[in-house]
């Protein structure tokens, strides 16, 4: 049993890597730092949650639609956002390990443990000093803070610092047959900017209206400096993004309405309010004119899982002024034309993903006066769950896989499934409830007498007599959207 934080963290990780949920990049050659692979569980519980996301932002919203733009873009893009001068985080080096930090996360820890330890006024007036030394962008100021409250390097426990410096997060590539002479291009650091630079094409061939939204899942790519924290920090990672637009001086009505939808949508889950919190912003990017955090409380301690921003008009100005070409929307409504104001939510598919894992895992103590037992189980939602339902024969004879592989085959185009024969059932049945699969149909003699089968649930392990018949309604009535977005 998880007995702290701690080790209820690296007791994921590695249920994660056991069951195939997520394995470090290129392993076998010892791994590439902050980048992973998700296995054949993991891609499924990703897709999974997309699936959630998409549909509680573009099926379920009439003026939102979707995009897929390209992670290449024209590279002035970047320097009309910003980003390519002012993309940068405050980076420390320890002069012993060599290795180099965020300035603002080694501070952001420290305040974790100052609150685990319950040094609260501590913890509190880091917070302050650390928000105003970043409002000011005074990094000395920042390096006297760690030098302060006697942060040392998690890898060679020195306090031997180098000077806080800036550094640009963005990767750069070279587009063209030969690298002399070609035209210097970045790979994106936010899906943002391809939803910006499509405003005109996606309101004038969808006939959209003010206020609409275009939302998008895909890659973006920093150059994080640190491996930390398994997936919650890389450098390849994905994005779940939707700009609201909206005509100006209504801005402030929509912020709040979707920083209250945005919540709703992740308390649907069943996930308990006191995990989360709202963060407001104290120092507000160049481009925002209010800005918020929806944090989860993970083993570590608070951190973002997704931002709500309201970006006024700063990035489709940017772009009409870098690009000649106006980035305005004629409003029947007031006869005017204008450019609009956004409001963005932000969400980070992996840290959802990983926020899904530690919210869902539990080891359970099933000793009783007579036998030793337990059992690892995600308590993962039916309908985020990669496999809907195992189809289990309790022997390998008597007809029986047979019997079971009628009843996979007729619902797996409907529901993706498990099929597993080996071992006993007990052990099938732990395996299941490892991988988070929420009902076990087990086919045993009685089904090939009267066309019945067990399920048997995760979380409550109790067992039902079923019609085979009736499996189909079954199954889609449990795993159904319905039971999170209606």
């Amino acid at each position: 049993m998880a007995k702290n934080n701690d080790e209820l963290f690296k007791n994921v990780i590695s249920h994660a890597k056991e069951y195939g949920f997520v394995f470090q990049s290129s392993e076998i050659y010892d791994g590439l730092s902050a980048v992973y692979d998700y296995g054949q569980l993991g891609a499924e519980l990703k897709n999974n949650i997309k699936t959630y996301w998409w549909k509680a932002m573009v099926q379920m919203n009439e003026n939102i639609v979707g995009i897929d733009s390209a992670i290449f873009m024209h590279p002035k893009i970047w320097k009309a956002s910003g980003h390519v001068d002012g993309f940068n985080d405050p980076m420390i080096d320890n002069k012993d390990s060599k290795k180099r930090y965020r300035a603002d996360q080694l501070l952001e820890d420290k305040i974790s443990r100052y609150e685990k330890d319950g040094k609260t006024d501590k913890a509190e007036k880091l917070q302050h000093d650390m928000d105003e030394a970043l409002k000011a962008e005074d990094l000395p100021r920042l390096k006297a803070l760690i030098e302060e409250h006697e942060i040392v390097c998690p890898v060679s426990g020195t306090r031997n610092w180098t000077d806080v410096r800036q550094f640009n997060l963005m990767f750069s590539t070279q587009m063209g047959a030969m690298a002399d002479g070609s035209d210097e291009v970045y790979l994106r650091p936010e899906t943002a900017q391809g939803i910006f630079v499509n405003f005109l094409n996606v309101q004038k061939s969808g006939r959209m209206k003010i206020p609409f939204g275009i939302a998008q899942i895909g890659k973006a790519f920093r150059n994080e400096v640190i491996a930390r924290q398994f997936i919650m920090r890389m450098r390849e990672f994905e994005q779940m993004e939707m700009q609201f637009f909206v005509r100006p001086g209504t801005e402030m009505e929509w912020y709040k309405h979707w920083k209250e939808t945005r919540l709703k949508w992740h308390l649907a889950l069943g996930t308990s309010p006191d995990k989360y919190r709202f963060h407001d912003h104290s120092k507000l990017a160049h481009y925002a004119n209010a800005a918020v955090d929806i944090e989860f409380e993970f083993p570590f301690g608070f951190k973002e899982v997704e931002g709500i921003h309201s970006r006024t008009d700063f990035d489709l100005s940017q772009h009409q002024e870098f690009s000649g070409k106006k980035m305005q929307f004629f409003d029947p409504e007031i006869n005017q034309n204008y450019v609009p104001y956004v409001i963005e939510t932000s969400i980070g598919l992996d840290r959802f993903f990983l926020l899904t894992l530690i919210n869902s895992f539990e080891e359970q103590d099933l000793s009783t006066a007579d036998k030793q037992d337990s059992r690892s189980v995600l308590h993962l939602h039916p309908a985020l769950a990669p496999y809907k339902a195992a189809v289990l024969p309790l022997t390998k004879k008597d007809g029986l896989p047979e019997k079971a592989r009628e009843i996979m085959n007729r619902l797996k185009l409907d529901f993706n499934m498990a099929y597993d024969e080996k071992d006993s059932i007990g052990k099938r049945y732990r395996r299941q409830d490892a991988i988070g699969t929420p009902f076990c149909i087990t086919v045993d003699h009685q089904s090939l007498e009267d066309n019945t089968v067990t399920i048997r649930h995760r979380d409550s392990m109790e067992q039902e007599r079923v019609a085979i018949d009736e499996l189909e309604n079954m199954i889609a009535k449990l795993v159904s959207w319905k039971n999170i977005l209606s």
